[in-house]
């Protein structure tokens, strides 16, 4: 069995705000803006969430080799709900309104991720990025928090 005794002056807490422009949608990768903020974070081992600050867009945690892959969840997206749908009644800012809140209700609005030796605990493959689900751009808002043990 083991056993961890709390170090009380070694937790800490970081925050920050990151805007991510798009230009309508798509996916826009943010690993390495999340890999540098948790490195200037100077936490060794913890999480790091990330909340996005909208109902239109959303997160993802999805393949990074293949571009194809990500196309691919767009067309699927497209399939679930296709912008113009007569069965939306809500469109007070254009067809693809009420779909991205679909999408953005089907996907994920916050993901929390391991930090392992100072740095992100991903997968090979694995890649973080913001899902725009309008067909405008827009600037994104998100909130990320480190927290756990300092180096």
């Amino acid at each position: 069995m083991t056993s961890f005794m709390p170090v009380e002056d070694a937790a800490m807490v970081r925050q920050t705000t990151l805007s991510v422009s798009t230009r309508g949608r798509g996916t826009y990768e943010i690993t390495d803006q999340l890999e540098a903020f948790v490195r200037e974070s100077a936490i060794d081992a913890g999480l790091c969430h990330v909340f996005i600050h909208h109902t239109s867009a959303s997160l993802a945690l999805c393949e990074n080799a293949d571009p194809t892959v990500r196309r691919d969840l767009e067309t699927f997206m497209a399939r679930l709900a296709p912008d113009g749908d007569a069965m939306f009644r809500h469109q007070d800012e254009g067809p693809d309104d009420m779909p991205a809140h679909v999408r953005t209700v089907l996907t994920q609005s916050e993901l929390s991720l391991p930090i392992s030796n100072g740095h992100l605990a991903l997968g090979t493959w694995q890649g973080l990025y913001v899902w725009e689900h309008r067909t405008q751009g827009y600037t994104r808002r998100l909130t990320l928090t480190a927290h756990g043990e300092r180096r």
